[in-house]
């Protein structure tokens, strides 16, 4: 487990490098000017050259990569040559909205579809199949139409929810959790088919496993089968994909984040992007590498504990 650990570290510092290197080059690459942005539309030659001096934009590009590593590497992100913020500050300050969404969303994802998944597989039959139906019902419909008939129907209907805005955990747990009930339901709807689907194959294959044919012949109850021993099986390979499921969301928050106006990553980067405010979208961009490899190291910490075989000596 230890050399499993030293070695994904290994390969998650290396990533982190690459990614920062490729988002770095591609935005220099892209199309637009920062000093044009900053300027606005009137600006004379002059003016323009030693504003792309003062940021180091006539620099090399590598040169102005390395500079921004060095930095980073002291724990400097900078500060956005647009906004004046720091962008370590704007992070901090943005990055608890983006967690408590994907998060939220990750967990209704897990248990709605694996609880789906359980009943589809022990009960089949007309049961099955509509949890079925509804799971692909659900993986069908579209996010953006989805999104807009919950504000619709529960904050401009019945006024029930909030339709835009985040309020902060600290400030009020009550409304914390009113301010994320539609967009974690709109970015969790389309992967509950998905947890449904892997939780019932797993489920049917461990069912029919020897060691579920014995336990019932030993007087085992019938619920004490199903979920500590056929489900704790069945949970490796939906382990892994709670993983891919919290990864795979970070892309939707930007879609989401947009829809219901919250100060998350998502909309930060739409913002820095659009504005070209390099050092914005690196620091956005390392941010969501370090996420993603975190995550990666807990799945394969926790699937080394449920898997034994998986487990590096």
């Amino acid at each position: 487990m230890l050399r499993l650990i030293a070695h994904r570290l290994v390969v998650s510092v290396v990533l982190v490098f690459l990614v920062s290197l490729l988002a770095f080059l591609l935005q220099a690459a892209a199309p637009g000017d920062l000093a044009r942005t900053i300027l606005g539309q009137n600006f004379s030659t002059e003016a323009h050259e030693q504003l792309r001096h003062q940021l180091g934009l006539d620099q090399p590009v590598l040169t102005q990569y390395g500079q921004w590593l060095r930095d980073a590497l002291h724990g400097d992100l900078g500060s956005s040559p647009i906004s004046g913020l720091s962008v370590a500050g704007e992070i901090g300050n943005r990055l608890p909205v983006t967690l408590s969404l994907i998060g939220c969303a990750t967990a209704v994802t897990a248990f709605v579809g694996v609880a789906l998944g359980v009943v589809s597989a022990v009960h089949g039959g007309r049961i099955g199949r509509v949890v079925d139906v509804l799971s692909l019902i659900g993986y069908a419909l579209p996010s953006f139409w989805f999104a807009l008939t919950m504000v619709t129907l529960f904050a401009v209907t019945v006024q029930l929810l909030p339709a835009t805005g985040y309020v902060a955990l600290g400030a009020s747990p009550a409304g914390w959790a009113r301010s994320l009930v539609l967009p974690v339901a709109t970015l969790a709807l389309p992967g509950i088919a998905v947890f449904a689907k892997q939780t019932r194959d797993a489920m049917l294959d461990a069912l029919s496993r020897d060691y579920v044919t014995a336990l019932r012949a030993h007087g085992v109850p019938e619920r004490s089968v199903i979920l500590r021993h056929a489900l704790r099986n069945a949970a490796i390979p939906v382990v892994t994909l709670v993983g891919l499921t919290f990864i795979g969301l970070l892309s939707g928050t930007v879609f989401v984040e947009s829809v219901f106006a919250m100060p998350g990553l998502g909309g930060l980067a739409v913002q820095a992007t659009s504005s070209h405010d390099i050092k914005m979208i690196q620091g956005v961009v390392v941010v969501f590498t370090v996420i993603v490899v975190v995550v990666n190291l807990v799945v394969d910490l926790a699937y080394g504990g449920l898997n034994p075989k998986a487990r590096v000596r």
